[in-house]
């Protein structure tokens, strides 16, 4: 029904808004997706001889000689979007997108409009750091502090399910189906039972019949109700002369590059004070530049001039933390730090390799998935480390111990990397008690 609900406000806003020379799109991710939206529109235009009179539906773009209005449908695979003066555009299926590119193009091309007009229509899906996370979180605060008045601009409206129990309740799917009158319920039901046995369409259920964010990896590591666990903030100066551990991971230097220092913590949590570097270089071939700009500005990165992270800022930053933090030891990854391993011994830290392999780290971020899971792990939600958390995937030996790698090529763990290095030895300090007599928190380890 999406559809056409999208095709008959795009045919209106072409032609009958009062606006002269209106430019309508359709916008996809994917140019595939974009033309299916075209196509419904010039099919209700066709089907309709009123319609028809007044429309020349063409195979590229469909016009409206009398107000000079068209139609087109555009992707996220266009190069170049530049002016396109936009009156209405229809983002569909915007689960789907990375990044904020395309948005911000037609956002930016409204500027001679007199009343232009955007609408995002989606199911939940699988980006878990996409631009979609972003637009329901501020819904959810829009609606939820109503009287604040926060956005009276936009009209949200969401229609799921409060959590996953609800799923179990055929009576709750309304919630997120308000079209439901309209559907085959036993057919839905009969097809849920089977689906929940099968972890991927399990999740394709949670996100397209109940718009719950989900996973479709059953290896993933973090799932977006395990990362709201995990929203408690820390003023770092309660930290000050406080025992931790530091991590580096030392990727390509022509990459991101992360260090970290882990503290434990008295309930038997940790605190995660992350930072990352990126050369200019890979800045600017970064898909989503607008999103590093946004964490360099949070103090989360820093962005190097040149071709390549020269270490000596990993060691810098080491050297300022020490001042502020005890730092008891640096674990780091063997692999590419004999260098920078060997200025951090003279400086006077006492450092610790780590071997990357499933013995070495299985038990390590088994231990670490739980304290996520009980809401243990404070990191003050720093937008760049939960982008690394949601990054995460896990690969198995055949004895199940865990060792994670990267969900796609251009979705970096490296924080994460840094942050499981330092937690090999966080283990022994979370054990150890507090006031002499209890441990704070308990690992077994069955390897």
């Amino acid at each position: 029904m999406k559809t056409e609900l999208e095709s008959g406000l795009a045919d209106y806003m072409a032609g009958f808004d009062g606006e002269n020379g209106p430019n309508v799109y359709f916008l996809a991710n994917s140019q595939q997706q974009s033309r299916l939206l075209f196509e419904a529109s010039r099919s209700m235009i066709n089907k309709s001889p009123w319609l028809s009179e007044r429309f020349v539906p063409n195979r590229s773009e469909i016009r409206f000689p009398a107000a000079d209005g068209k139609i087109m449908a555009m992707s996220a695979e266009k190069s170049n979007k530049d002016g396109e003066n936009v009156h209405f555009a229809v983002f569909d299926e915007i689960h789907e997108y990375q990044d904020y590119s395309l948005i911000n193009v037609m956002k930016n091309s409204r500027g001679t409009r007199t009343q232009p007009l955007i609408v995002y229509i989606t199911t939940a899906g699988f980006v878990l750091d996409g631009p979609l996370m972003d637009m329901v979180e501020q819904a959810q605060d829009t609606l939820k502090n109503y009287e604040d008045d926060i956005n009276s601009r936009t009209f949200y409206y969401i229609a799921s399910l409060d959590n996953e129990k609800e799923t179990e309740d055929p009576t709750k799917w309304v919630k997120a189906n308000p079209n439901i009158g309209l559907m085959q319920m036993v057919d839905m039901i009969t097809d849920f039972k089977s689906a929940k046995r099968v972890p991927r369409e399990y999740a394709d259920w949670l996100t397209k019949r109940f718009n719950i964010f989900a996973d479709a990896d059953e290896m993933s590591f973090i799932t977006p109700e395990i990362l709201k666990k995990n929203n408690r903030h820390i003023n770092l100066n309660i930290l000050l002369d406080r025992d931790c551990i530091g991590g580096y991971d030392l990727s390509d230097t022509e990459d991101f590059t992360s260090a970290c220092l882990e503290f434990p913590l008295d309930d038997g949590g940790v605190f995660i004070l992350e930072h990352s570097w990126i050369p200019h270089r890979r800045y600017e071939q970064d898909k989503n530049p607008e999103r590093i700009r946004m964490w360099e500005k949070q103090g989360e990165i820093t962005i190097i001039p040149g071709d390549y992270v020269d270490f000596s800022y990993v060691y810098d930053w080491f050297k300022d933390m020490s001042e502020k933090y005890n730092i008891v030891q640096i674990n780091y990854d063997p692999a590419k730090a004999i260098r920078l391993n060997k200025q951090m011994e003279e400086f006077g830290f006492k450092t610790q390799p780590v071997r990357q392999g499933f013995f070495t780290l299985g038990g390590p971020m088994q231990n670490f998935k739980e304290l996520l899971l009980d809401g243990k792990v404070v990191f003050n939600e720093q937008s760049m480390f939960k982008w690394y958390l949601n990054n995460v995937e896990l690969i198995t030996d055949r004895n199940d111990n865990w060792m994670p790698t990267k969900s796609s090529r251009s979705r970096k763990i490296d924080g994460f990397a840094a942050a499981l290095d330092a937690h090999v030895s966080v283990i022994d300090m979370l054990v150890e008690p507090d006031d002499g007599t209890e441990p704070i928190s308990q690992f077994i380890s069955f390897r």
